[in-house]
């Protein structure tokens, strides 16, 4: 099971516990010097149709907290109605998630696509919950048939700002697991909260100000607080999903824990980046917001940094 760090520790202790450096001769870059960083040869998500998204909303969302998420889905697309000009994209960053390849030479599938949402406004698992209690949730789900079978998909249950979820603000921002339904198949699920009221300094950093740590400047949010960090945390989420969906993919350390695609490139958004600042950042003239891609519609959002298998660095969108 693999977990997104917290983002204050990530910024706070990057350069000594996960050995970054920056690079002399790529500064929108910085270096992981670990040697340790490995393929452990088991499958990735890499079906030739793309990566489904059953999304869930598990408590009470807001439309305009919802409608930023479900147009981040959208941007993964090609075809995404992106302004002309508006560059790099949330495509363009899934580009470095497309390096990773299975044994087999198969990368990772080249979109990401939303094609079913499910609301449980009513809390039916209560508003304190244990992880364990959201992979039967899903599969009680998948067995009913209340969202098909997808070995190539990942089920994913955000939960509102009122819920709190096991390890939630404690050591995690979300997490991924798989689980094996009574057809013998194994399936991705994965876990993010709305931060805003319960931990924005720790999983919505730097448009929060982080609760340990170099206190840095606090960045304004384009698409809400609470909504902007769920965005970064489903973007590590996916990316860690995609590349070791069964503990034995691409990672780092212990496989219980392990420094995945994005959690290997702690606190890293922008050129330049150090403990405390995320780096260079566009900033939104009328709002000044900041940001780093572009989604569908011209909707700003901040991505994290990518471990690139091919480069040896960890690569920010640009």
């Amino acid at each position: 099971m693999a977990i997104i760090l917290l983002m204050f520790l990530a910024v706070a202790l990057a350069p000594w516990s996960h050995g970054l450096s920056q690079t002399l001769n790529d500064p929108s870059s910085l270096v992981f010097t670990s040697t340790k960083f490995d393929y452990h040869g088991g499958p990735l998500l890499s079906g030739p149709r793309g990566i489904n998204i059953y999304l869930i909303w598990y408590g009470a969302f807001y439309k305009k907290d919802r409608i930023p998420i479900t147009d981040f889905f959208a941007s993964f697309s090609p075809m995404a109605p992106i302004p002309h000009r508006q560059n790099p994209t949330v495509a363009t960053w899934w580009n470095t998630i497309k390096l990773y390849k299975d044994k087999a030479g198969k990368p990772v599938s080249s979109t990401v696509k939303l094609v079913k949402q499910l609301g449980d406004i009513g809390y039916s698992l209560g508003k304190n919950i244990k992880r364990a209690q959201i992979a039967s949730y899903i599969k009680n789900k998948i067995e009913k048939k209340t969202l098909p079978l997808d070995p190539n998909g990942i089920y994913l249950v955000l939960t509102s700002e009122d819920v709190l979820v096991e390890r939630f603000c404690m050591g995690s921002c979300g997490f991924h697991g798989s689980l094996r339904v009574s057809s013998g198949r194994r399936v991705v699920y994965a876990q993010v909260g709305d931060p805003l009221r319960q931990c924005p300094g720790l999983c919505a950093w730097p448009y929060a100000i982080p609760a340990y740590g170099p206190p840095g400047q606090v960045l304004v949010a384009p698409n809400g607080v609470g909504t902007d960090g769920m965005v970064m945390n489903i973007a590590t989420i996916l990316a860690g999903a995609a590349t070791n969906p069964f503990k034995n993919g691409y990672f780092q350390g212990d496989a219980l824990a392990p420094l995945e695609a994005v959690t290997a490139c702690p606190g890293i958004f922008g050129a330049g980046a150090y403990p405390g600042y995320p780096g260079n950042l566009m900033v939104d003239k009328m709002t000044k917001a900041s940001y780093n891609a572009y989604g569908a519609g011209g909707r700003k959002f901040l991505l994290p940094a990518i471990w690139d298998p091919l480069r040896l660095i960890c690569k920010v969108v640009a």
